[in-house]
C-alpha cells in the first residue's frame, strides 16, 4: 500500500475495526435518512405555502400527544446507538490479559517503539498477526495522537502521563501510522507504518539482532548506576526510602492520610517528582530525576521495579491501566 494511494474508506485490518465501521455506517445512514426527509419536507412546504397559493393558513395548535410523540419516538433509536457504541468503546479500552506490551514514546517528530525483548524501532512498528498488542504510550514534549486508520485505533499521547491503546491485527501487510494531533511545524511529517507479519516471521525478525537488551536488564543497570538501592533496599532493612519489593499493584499510604495505587503512573511520578506524593513514615529526601532520565530509561526502570514485585504483581502489571 503506497503512501500516494487514495482510499475513500480505510482497509479493515483489526478485530474491532468492523464493529467500529458498523456504528459509523449506521450513523451515516440515519443522518442521510433524516436529512433527506427534512429537506423534502422543507421543499414541499415551501412550494405548497408559497406566496399567493390558495391554501388554508389558519394557525394550527397541535395536540399534546403529537408534541410528546416527537420527544418519545427518537428515544429507542438514541438508546440503541448509545448502548451499541458504548459496547464497542469498552471493547477498545480493555486489552486482553495476554496482550503483548510495547512501549511507545512520542516526540517531535517521531515515534519510538520498544518490544518486550528490548528491540527498538523508530517510525516503524513490527507486530505479529493474530496476537493482541497493548501500547503503553507517553510523550516527551507536546500532545501527540497515535492513529492507525486500518485498525480504527486512535489515542492521544500525553506528556507526563501514560495512556494505553490496543489492537489485534487480522491481515499481514504494511499500514499507515499518523500523528492525528497538531504538534508543531513538522506535524505533517510525523508519519510511520505498522508492519504486520506472521508469527514465525515476527520471531525471525526479533532474532535478527541478538544484541538487544531487555527493559528489565537495562532498568537494573540504571538502578545500579544511580545507586537507587542505597535508599530503597530490602524490606527487612532500615532504609531512608520505602522498599520496592512487592510494591507494584499495592495501595501506598501517604503522609496526608490518603492512599494511591502503585501503578506505572505513580512510580514514574515518584522518580521525576518525588515530593509530589510522600509515603507515610518517610521524609522528602529523594532528589528529582526530571530531565535526567529519558522516557525510554524511565520505562526500563519501571520494568525492573516490577521484577522486584514478585510473580503475582508481575502478572497484574500486564493488566495495569494507567
Amino acid at each position: 500500500m503506497g503512501s500516494a494511494d487514495f482510499q475513500f474508506h480505510p482497509e479493515t485490518a483489526s478485530t474491532y475495526a468492523a464493529r467500529v465501521d458498523g456504528v459509523y455506517w449506521f450513523l451515516v445512514a440515519m443522518t442521510a435518512f433524516f436529512s433527506i426527509a427534512i429537506a423534502a419536507a422543507i421543499v414541499y412546504l415551501g412550494v405548497r405555502y408559497r406566496k399567493n397559493a390558495q391554501v388554508n393558513r389558519t394557525p394550527y395548535s397541535p395536540p399534546m400527544w403529537l408534541e410528546l410523540s416527537w420527544l418519545i419516538a427518537p428515544a429507542p433509536i438514541l438508546l440503541f446507538i448509545f448502548f451499541w457504541s458504548a459496547q464497542v468503546f469498552l471493547e477498545m479500552q480493555r486489552p486482553p490479559a495476554d496482550a503483548m506490551q510495547i512501549n511507545v514514546v512520542a516526540r517531535q517528530w517521531m515515534w519510538k517503539f520498544q518490544h518486550p525483548s528490548g528491540r527498538r524501532e523508530i517510525d516503524q512498528l513490527h507486530v505479529p498477526v493474530g496476537r493482541p498488542v497493548r501500547l503503553k504510550m507517553i510523550s516527551e514534549d507536546v500532545i501527540h495522537s497515535f492513529y492507525v486508520p486500518a485498525f480504527r485505533t486512535k489515542q492521544d499521547v500525553l506528556p507526563g502521563r501514560f495512556t494505553t491503546a490496543w489492537f489485534e491485527a487480522t491481515k499481514p501487510g504494511t499500514y499507515h501510522l499518523f500523528c492525528a494531533e497538531y504538534c508543531g511545524t513538522q506535524h505533517s511529517k510525523m508519519v510511520g507504518s505498522v508492519v504486520v507479519m506472521s508469527p514465525t516471521e515476527y520471531e525471525e525478525w526479533l532474532a535478527g539482532r541478538g544484541s538487544d537488551v531487555s527493559p528489565e536488564v537495562a532498568g537494573a543497570a540504571l538502578f545500579e548506576q544511580h545507586r537507587c538501592g542505597s535508599c530503597h533496599g530490602p524490606a527487612t532493612a532500615q532504609m531512608r526510602g520505602p522498599t520496592l519489593e512487592g510494591i507494584f499493584g499495592k495501595m501506598i499510604p501517604l503522609v496526608d492520610g490518603s492512599s494511591v495505587p502503585a501503578d506505572d503512573t505513580y512510580l514514574r511520578e515518584s522518580i521525576v517528582r518525588p515530593g509530589s506524593k510522600i509515603v507515610a513514615g518517610y521524609q522528602n529526601l529523594m532528589p528529582t530525576f526530571e530531565g535526567q532520565l529519558s522516557e525510554e530509561e524511565l520505562n526500563d526502570l519501571l520494568a525492573y521495579i516490577k521484577t522486584l514485585s514478585g510473580p503475582v504483581a508481575a502478572a497484574a502489571a500486564k493488566e495495569d491501566q494507567p
